[in-house]
C-alpha cells in the first residue's frame, strides 16, 4: 500500500464503483469521460494508493498526472454524488480533502484558482478590490445602528459584484424597523472558495478576524445573504473557531422568522409564475430547502413551480468551486441547462438564494433572451 491522502483511504476502498454518483454528477454530464465522473477519479486514486515494489521494479508510473488535477477542480461541489452513494461516503468532505492534500503536494495547477487564493490573501476578497470600498455599496439613507439586533454579513459577491441584492436586504431591514449594521472594509472573505478549492493555509486567520469583528458589535443575530458564506460560516467555522457567541441565519431563514413572529407581512400582490433553484451551498450543503420556498408562497399573487430536479437532486447552476473562474465554458453551459429546466416549468422567474447562482444564470438568461433570476430578497423586498 503507498500514500494515505489524508485519511480518506478506507472511504476509496468503500466505494462500490456502482455507478449511481456518474449518473447524477453534473461534470461528467457535460463532458463524458469517465475521468470526470465520481467513480472515475477515486479509481484513478486507488491506483496512487497500490503503487508497490513490482510498479518500482518494472519502472511503472503511477503518479499524479495534469489530467487527474484538471479533473479534480472541474468539480464544482454540488454534492449530488453524495447524496445518491449507496454506501454513504462524505464525498463533498471527501473531495476537499483531496484537494487539500493535492495543495499541500504543490501539485495544484489551475492557475485561475491560485490566483483566487493570492487576491484574497491580499485583498481580503476575491475581485482584488480595495478592502475599503467593500462597504461603499450601502445608500446614504440606510442608517446602521449603534446597538443592532442584527449583523449583515454581505458577502465579497454582494459586496463588489451584486450590490443591488445587498443594499435590497438593507433596505427591506429598515423597512420593517430591524437594527442592523455591517462590518464594511473588517469583513473579510468567509474563505469558501478557498477551502473548496483545498487552499486552506489561512483559513483559521479570516475565520477567527470575522467572528472576532461580529463579537465587536454586540449583535447576538448574523444574517448571511450569500449561501457559500452561510454554509461555510455554519460548517466550517465552528470546526476551527472556539467561540460564535451568535445565532446564525441565511437571509432567507430569517424572512421566515420575521413572517412568523408577525414583524413583516405581505401587503402587495406580484402576478407572477415563479420556480425556485436551490444553491447547492445552501440546499444539500446545509440543508435549508423550506425557508425559501415558505417566503415565496406567502407573497399574494404568486404561482410556484418546481423544476424535475429540486430540492436534495437539484442541478447545480456550474459556478461554485471556482468552476466558473477556470473552466468558463462548463460552468456556462451548466447555467444553460439549468435554465432551460426553469422555462418548462412556465415560470417569468427563477427565484434563488446565492449571489453566485444568480450571476452565473443571469449572465447566461441575458445572452440568449432566456427567463432572468432574481433573490428571494429581492422578490419579497417588492411586496412589503
Amino acid at each position: 500500500m503507498g500514500i494515505d491522502i489524508r485519511g480518506i483511504t478506507q472511504d476509496m476502498y468503500a466505494c462500490l464503483q456502482c455507478g449511481y454518483c456518474t449518473s447524477i454528477c453534473p461534470i461528467y454530464e457535460q463532458l463524458g469521460w469517465e475521468s470526470a465522473s465520481p467513480r472515475g477519479k477515486i479509481f484513478y486514486l486507488k491506483q496512487l494508493t497500490q503503487r508497490n515494489l513490482l510498479d518500482l521494479i518494472l519502472r511503472r508510473k503511477i503518479e499524479v498526472t495534469e489530467e487527474f488535477i484538471t479533473r479534480m477542480f472541474q468539480c464544482t461541489g454540488c454534492g449530488a454524488c453524495e447524496e445518491v452513494c449507496h454506501v454513504n461516503i462524505k464525498l463533498h468532505e471527501f473531495w476537499k480533502k483531496v484537494k487539500e492534500w493535492l495543495f499541500e503536494e504543490g501539485l495544484i495547477s489551475i492557475e485561475a484558482h491560485k490566483k483566487v487564493h493570492e487576491r484574497i490573501h491580499e485583498f481580503k476578497n476575491p475581485f482584488a478590490e480595495p478592502p475599503e470600498n467593500r462597504g461603499k455599496w450601502l445608500p446614504n439613507d440606510i442608517k446602521l445602528s449603534d446597538k443592532p439586533e442584527v449583523v449583515f454579513f454581505t458577502g465579497c459577491t454582494e459586496a463588489y459584484r451584486k450590490q443591488e441584492m445587498a443594499v435590497t436586504t438593507a433596505r427591506l431591514l429598515q423597512k420593517i424597523g430591524v437594527p442592523f449594521t455591517i462590518l464594511g472594509p473588517d469583513e473579510w472573505c468567509c474563505g469558501s472558495i478557498c477551502i473548496n478549492t483545498g487552499q486552506i493555509d489561512y483559513i483559521k486567520e479570516f475565520a477567527d478576524h470575522n467572528v472576532n469583528e461580529i463579537k465587536k458589535t454586540g449583535a447576538k443575530v448574523l444574517v448571511a445573504a450569500c449561501a457559500g458564506c452561510y454554509n461555510t460560516i455554519k460548517n466550517e467555522y465552528p470546526k476551527i473557531v472556539d467561540d460564535m457567541p451568535f445565532e446564525l441565519y441565511h437571509v432567507s431563514e430569517f424572512l421566515e422568522k420575521l413572517i412568523e413572529d408577525g414583524r413583516m407581512e405581505f401587503t402587495k400582490e406580484i402576478d407572477k409564475t415563479v420556480t425556485f433553484h436551490d444553491s447547492c451551498h445552501l440546499g444539500r450543503g446545509a440543508g435549508v430547502f423550506d425557508a425559501p420556498r415558505k417566503v415565496i408562497k406567502s407573497i399574494p399573487g404568486i404561482k410556484f413551480e418546481e423544476m424535475v430536479r429540486s430540492r436534495e437532486m437539484s442541478r447545480c447552476c456550474g459556478a461554485g468551486c471556482g468552476c466558473v473562474a477556470a473552466f468558463k465554458t462548463i460552468a456556462v453551459a451548466l447555467a444553460a441547462e439549468r435554465v432551460m429546466e426553469a422555462e418548462r416549468t412556465g415560470a417569468d422567474l427563477i427565484i434563488t438564494t446565492c449571489p453566485f447562482c444568480n450571476l452565473n444564470l443571469n449572465n447566461v438568461a441575458k445572452d440568449a433572451g432566456m427567463i432572468p433570476t432574481m433573490d428571494v430578497v429581492q422578490l419579497a423586498y417588492e411586496a412589503i
